[in-house]
């Protein structure tokens, strides 16, 4: 086996530049430590860890966190159990189409008005929680924010953090810091934490784009780091973390029910995402490794396939910037940003609830009007009743 994956998999011109070989690569003690596939083994257990350190979190310090912030869950109405729904729902869809409402109304013998509202209710019954949200919301927060201060003091003092072109002065035999050893193995290992709890995670509208991206980066980070782009990995890195830190924290306000803080988080995250990711990211960090980057060495496999995975992340980021361009229109003509387009809700949830909650809200001025005429209608009975204890008690005195 370790003769196919040395014969196969680690040739040299996959993984280095022409005219350089693995010995080339080779460090002393005193020089630093190179970079080594078999160091990504590592994230594995690493993944597993922070999957069971965020299941303590969310509850020893995230569910505090929600009760001081006022988080509050929605009444949701349970439906009936009806068999035949109840197997159409799990078997077939959730979206029934109106001729499965019909198929279903002739089976069941309830109108379509019923069936409707049934896997309505049914939907929003299966809905994650506020709590849940704010746990995951509060998670990631945490998890930025942290990792960005780490990045950032690991880099601020480097060269190429100031000059991106230092990112390829004396590749591929450039040490790796131990500080960026564990940046790369911590962010890696929350990257797979997080694939690997795609399927329990609250499921979003952008929810294959977040698959898609979240396979891109660990390719990228893995890739990265065998061959040795680490310090341009490490830009990469510390560039997503800065924008995603306002993201969180302005889900977590949203949870809370903070709209007088919400739409300046917004502006705010808008503002960094849009510089981030199309500006600094594609002006620094892919100018410097499609341009620059062949002032140093002649193109070779590795070259065009970390340059792929990072052209993947800036489609996604213009996708991404699209969402929130249509935020920003309805902020500027509605006056206030309805719900995150990028990835804050449900895709079918939010219009359940609002069809529940308009159909409650409509329910109420109903009952409210139907008490008012019966108030006035007894307010007449009494008056009338009160008339005619007068009349009669006056036709003696007439007598």
């Amino acid at each position: 086996m370790e003769a196919f994956f040395n014969e196969w998999l680690w040739k040299e011109e996959y993984w280095l530049p022409p005219g350089i070989s693995w010995q080339d690569t080779e460090m002393k003690e005193e020089e630093g430590r190179f970079p080594r596939p078999r160091d990504l083994l590592f994230s594995l257990p690493l993944a597993v860890a922070f999957i069971a350190l965020r299941y303590v979190f969310e509850r020893c310090f995230a569910d505090p966190l929600r009760k001081l912030f006022g988080v509050e869950e929605r009444v949701r109405i349970r439906v009936v159990p009806i068999p035949k729904l109840e197997t159409f729902y799990t078997q077939n869809t959730r979206l029934p189409s109106q001729s499965d409402v019909l198929s279903l109304g002739k089976q069941s013998g309830l109108s379509q008005r019923k069936i409707q509202t049934w896997f309505r209710h049914r939907r929003n019954q299966d809905r994650p929680s506020r709590t849940k949200k704010f746990w995951e919301a509060t998670w990631r927060f945490v998890f930025y924010l942290a990792f960005f201060t780490g990045g950032l003091a690991s880099l601020i003092n480097t060269s190429w953090f100031w000059d991106p072109s230092e990112c390829w002065r004396d590749y591929p035999k450039q040490p790796v810091a131990d500080a960026h050893y564990w940046y790369y193995m911590l962010e890696m290992s929350f990257y797979l934490s997080l694939l690997l709890c795609v399927s329990v995670d609250v499921k979003r509208k952008d929810f294959k784009e977040q698959v898609i991206h979240h396979i891109a980066t660990i390719f990228l980070i893995g890739f990265s780091y065998c061959a040795n782009f680490v310090r341009v990995g490490t830009l990469v890195m510390l560039l997503h973390d800065s924008s995603d830190i306002i993201l969180e924290s302005g889900k977590m306000f949203h949870y809370a029910g903070w709209s007088w803080l919400c739409d300046p988080m917004f502006i705010v995250f808008a503002l960094v995402f849009m510089l981030t990711r199309l500006v600094v990211f594609p002006c620094r960090v892919i100018h410097t490794t499609l341009v620059l980057s062949m002032d140093f060495f002649q193109p070779f496999f590795g070259y065009y396939f970390f340059n792929a995975l990072l052209l993947v992340l800036q489609a996604l980021h213009v996708f991404w910037a699209y969402l929130i361009l249509r935020m920003i229109w309805k902020f500027a003509f509605m006056g206030k940003v309805e719900r995150d387009e990028r990835s804050d809700e449900e895709s079918e949830a939010d219009d359940d609830e609002e069809e529940e909650q308009e159909e409650e809200s409509s329910w109420d001025q109903r009952k409210g009007t139907m008490n008012s005429k019966l108030a006035s209608l007894a307010d007449n009975c009494v008056l009338n009743n009160l008339t005619n204890r007068r009349s009669i008690s006056r036709l003696p005195k007439a007598r």
